[in-house]
């Protein structure tokens, strides 16, 4: 009997979201077990208000190609966190739904908090003898996420980090006089992003000549020695840190300035640390000093994705689907790194129990001069990540994103 498939998105979105949602759909399609794809609009929080889509009748094939390459959420994003209680009403509520709509497979693309849905969706449904099959599809530009070799999502973004951070140094480099620019990047406990931007080095000794991760315990002395010394080999220098810089009590910088305050999942929404080290380099130094917040351009750069990165994306959810057919639930798919040169990569299942509401962390072997920068280790690791462009098309000099209109 055929079943029907239902995807959602969650969280923060990437460069090749969108991508991952196109594995699922095309392959999807391809089998005759799988009657139609729906796209819960807004994730579980917009489905259980009614917004679904029907993602294998609405979309053309040109606009299927055209969602590979869209930055972004295409079917929109939601930070619902749902009930710790299996036996909280919610969950019949919305397995009703699952049983009207015929659903027999559900995909989550997502992080951490995505990950917790499709454990929780999954172990309630064993409780419960139903047959629908829950996978996750990994996605986030932290690349934080356990069991997998790296994330759907983060070499685009490393990629994007990398040329951002080299034409910053370009720019700040054509004065005299001395000068610091401290950008800070996303990364809230992991400082994978940050690390990236050790990739826009053209040589050893260049900018960013000081990289803080929030692995290490940030001490403002030995800032303020690295600066010193950096400023005594150069007249511009550019430092990378990340959101989450914490002092050795676990204090986060951007607090030294102002209570963070929470989101729905009960996270600090840091922002800030940029802009208090760069008024504490003014009174300390009284240089010339500027901050910059890239924000959330690293996730919605399309136009710098990584081809390897949207190749990749695709294999999750093409992947994601073979796993359902096969019988699989309550797994995530992950990438198993086979090689590195040439490189080469596996998607496998992983218990999503196993990775759910656990991070994985830059490891501490990768950090070096007093937790300032990072090793040649990372630049193995990362390179093969941000490789190749993609084909796009183009129209009056712009991408082609496709968008959805209700």
């Amino acid at each position: 009997m055929k079943k029907n498939a239902i995807v959602g998105q969650s969280g923060g979105p990437t460069a090749v979201i969108n991508a991952s949602l196109y594995g699922i759909i095309k392959e999807g399609m391809a089998h005759e077990e799988i009657g139609r794809v729906y796209g819960m609009i807004n994730g579980i929080e917009g489905f259980m208000s009614g917004n679904y889509m029907d993602l294998s009748n609405d979309l053309t094939a040109e606009e299927l190609e055209l969602l590979k390459l869209t930055p972004a959420a295409y079917l929109g994003s939601c930070r619902y966190k749902l009930p710790d209680d299996l036996s909280s009403p919610f969950y019949p509520a919305l397995f009703e739904k699952f049983r009207t709509m015929e659903i027999g497979y559900f995909f989550y693309i997502g992080g951490n908090d995505s990950m917790d849905t499709v454990s929780k969706l999954s172990r309630y449904a064993a409780h419960h003898q139903s047959d629908i099959r829950f996978i996750g599809i990994p996605k986030t530009i932290d690349n934080d996420l356990v069991l997998t070799n790296h994330t759907p999502g983060y070499g685009s973004a490393a990629k994007y980090v990398a040329n951002t951070v080299r034409e910053i140094v370009l720019d700040a480099s054509v004065y005299q006089q001395k000068s610091i620019t401290i950008i800070e990047l996303m990364g809230r406990h992991a400082g994978w992003l940050t690390a990236a931007s050790a990739l826009a080095r053209k040589f050893v000794g260049d900018n960013p000549v000081l990289i803080y991760l929030p692995e290490s315990d940030f001490d403002f002395e030995q800032f303020a020695s690295d600066v010193e010394s950096a400023l005594a080999k150069r007249n511009s220098i550019i430092i990378c840190v990340s959101e989450g810089l914490s002092d050795s009590h676990g204090k986060f910088i951007c607090e030294y300035a102002d209570e963070a305050r929470l989101d729905t999942f009960g996270h600090k929404m840091l922002t800030g640390s940029g802009k208090m080290l760069e008024n504490f380099v003014r009174d300390r130094f009284g240089v010339k000093v500027r901050s910059i917040e890239l924000n959330v351009n690293q996730r919605c750069s399309g136009m710098l994705a990584s081809a390897i990165d949207i190749e990749e994306s695709v294999q999750a959810g093409t992947e994601g689907i073979k796993a359902a057919l096969k019988g699989i639930t309550g797994m995530m798919i992950a990438f198993n790194r086979t090689a590195d040169s040439p490189y080469t990569m596996e998607c496998v299942t992983v218990d999503v129990n196993e990775v759910c509401n656990k991070e994985k962390l830059f490891p501490d072997e990768w950090i070096c001069n007093n937790g300032s920068d990072v090793t040649e280790e990372f630049f193995h690791y990362a390179l093969p990540l941000i490789q190749g462009e993609p084909e796009r098309a183009m129209e009056s000099g712009l991408p082609v994103y496709l968008y959805r209109h209700n």
